[in-house]
């Protein structure tokens, strides 16, 4: 799909409802309020914010269980180790990623997919991603309105050029010798 055949379903109340062309994308959690920063934006933005941080504290709690509970199996120093380091690394590749993807559009797709099970193990870096992407703008939300604003320019350069019925058109004069 290219960059001015993007639609949404036009959840905002911005111009995609007002108006014929391309729509914008949504955003989970914003819908399209992204656009002209209505529908209680500010408060979904902080919302988005402290919702991702208490999930990345939820998940720590939880993973703690987890590692107590290898000490309780008494599987050894090694395996805590190694399942710490996993996390860790997991996570900082998944902050990673989940950043990168608020700025760009993978250049790879299917190598995004085979990255899916690490961010899976990664999850707090992700969410931890979100909670400070949330400290200046919607995750994504100038990606996709660096997208639209492409897309808008380039449905009104297609639409100038083809004012008028093509058939009402004066045709030019033949030229004299």
């Amino acid at each position: 799909m290219s960059d001015d055949d993007r639609t949404g379903t036009g959840t905002g109340t911005g111009p995609e409802n007002s108006s014929p062309g391309p729509r914008p994308e949504e955003i989970r959690f914003f819908g399209t309020t992204w656009v002209e920063h209505d529908g209680h934006y500010g408060l979904r933005r902080a919302a988005v914010g402290l919702g991702a941080l208490l999930a990345a504290a939820a998940g720590c709690f939880v993973l703690r269980f987890a590692y107590q509970g290898l000490e309780v199996a008494q599987v050894g120093g090694f395996v805590n180790v190694l399942v710490v380091v996993m996390f860790a690394v997991c996570s900082a590749i998944a902050f990673r990623k989940t950043w990168e993807g608020f700025s760009r559009r993978p250049d790879d797709p299917a190598r995004e997919d085979s990255l899916r099970s690490l961010k899976a193990i990664g999850f707090i870096g992700s969410l931890l991603a979100y909670f400070f992407r949330t400290f200046s703008e919607a995750p994504g939300e100038k990606l996709r309105r660096t997208e639209y604003e492409k897309a808008l320019a380039q449905y009104e350069k297609r639409r100038s050029s083809r004012t008028g019925n093509p058939s009402t058109r004066r045709k030019p004069k033949p030229k004299r010798r």
